[in-house]
């Protein structure tokens, strides 16, 4: 099920939506579609990032003693 929702859009935003839609044969409403998904998808792999980065239990490691544990070990 879809609902509709309006947005105000400055001009020069709507011709590049127009202008785009019109490439990709698919109509304005697709294109801002699209858009909002992969803005999210975005969103919530920035959000995992971030909780792994603020959890506590995950440790955190040194460059230096990776590389040297790496090219250490023969």
């Amino acid at each position: 099920m879809y609902k509709q929702v309006s947005a105000r859009l400055p001009d020069a935003m709507v011709v590049a939506i127009d202008s785009a839609a019109s490439q990709m044969r698919r109509s304005r409403a697709e294109i801002i579609r699209l858009a909002i998904e992969h803005y999210l998808e975005d969103y919530d792999d920035l959000s995992v990032a971030l909780d792994r980065i603020q959890d506590p239990n995950d440790p955190v490691l040194d460059w230096e003693e990776v590389r040297c544990d790496l090219f250490s070990s023969d």
